[in-house]
């Protein structure tokens, strides 16, 4: 069985502006989480879902990544018709759902401030996705959500970021890399404006599938 990788602790100082957001949030809701979020899913999944930061009433309120806005109802609705979740979604951490050959992590653990990591944060935190990649004996692909995640993977790569440029629906080949694929990220605010429909996303995942030969 591999080994859990190295994660932050409940009381994480690496970035003071988000323990101190994060010591705010606890004293206004201290039932929610509050923590920084582990990532969802077995380790010998194939396939490794990047976000940037839990959300503030999402994943920092549950604890678990995407659960409890929004945007967790886009990508765990599109995970479990393409084969990659099954159960139901219910944006509880007990609603039973469990994901297939795919895990679910942030490029930063913990909630932002109006959910913008700074640079340094997400640098502080790399170290924590780079040991969940390595941990992973299987992974074949990475879907980021959103430029900063996309940057984030390709960073912890030290791939320049030049050589793979975001581009929603982009499957990027990379020598000795998983496949590393895009997608705006499913916030409200995109699927609002329109940005990202679930339909474009759908193709991504559909894609995915179609590389990873699942279903």
């Amino acid at each position: 069985m591999t080994a859990a990788p190295p994660a932050p602790q409940a009381d994480c100082a690496l970035c003071p502006r988000l323990a101190g957001f994060r010591a705010t949030n606890r004293a206004a809701n201290p039932e929610w989480w509050n923590a920084p979020v582990p990532s969802f899913g077995a380790l010998d999944a194939s396939l490794l879902v990047v976000g940037l930061a839990p959300g503030l009433r999402g994943a920092n309120r549950t604890g678990r990544p995407f659960t409890g806005d929004y945007a967790g109802v886009l990508l765990y609705e599109t995970l479990l018709r393409f084969g990659f979740a099954h159960g139901a979604y219910a944006a509880r951490t007990d609603d039973g759902m469990a994901l297939a050959g795919c895990r679910v992590t942030n490029a930063v653990r913990c909630v932002p401030p109006e959910n913008r990591p700074l640079p340094a944060e997400a640098h502080a935190c790399r170290p924590f996705l780079a040991a969940e990649m390595e941990a992973m004996p299987g992974l074949r692909a990475v879907l980021a959500l959103g430029v900063l995640a996309h940057q984030a993977v390709l960073r912890t790569w030290g791939v320049p970021l030049a050589r793979a440029a975001f581009r929603h629906g982009a499957l990027h080949v990379l020598p000795g890399r998983p496949l590393l694929a895009d997608s705006y990220h499913v916030s409200r605010y995109n699927t609002n404006t329109g940005r990202l429909t679930e339909a474009m996303f759908a193709e991504v995942v559909a894609a995915l599938r179609a590389r990873l030969g699942v279903g």
